[in-house]
């Protein structure tokens, strides 16, 4: 379980959020917990440190999120 402002690295690798489809070159993106969005799947917003085609924040799933 991750909590608020914990500062994660994210596998967007093959994931299509909101219309822009992430390479598989995208597997740690560094970002931060925001919310918990979903419990069954938990699923996390997280804000990315870097924009990726002006997408910063995400909706991701816990296995693809891991703590620094």
């Amino acid at each position: 379980m991750f909590q608020p402002n914990q500062r994660v690295t994210v596998d967007l690798s093959g994931l299509v959020i909101q219309g822009v489809s992430f390479s598989q070159n995208v597997q740690k993106a560094i970002g931060t917990i925001l919310e918990q969005v979903s419990t069954d799947p938990p699923v996390y917003k997280v804000e990315l440190l870097f924009s990726f085609k002006g997408i910063k924040r995400v909706d991701v799933p816990e296995a693809r999120i891991h703590g620094n």
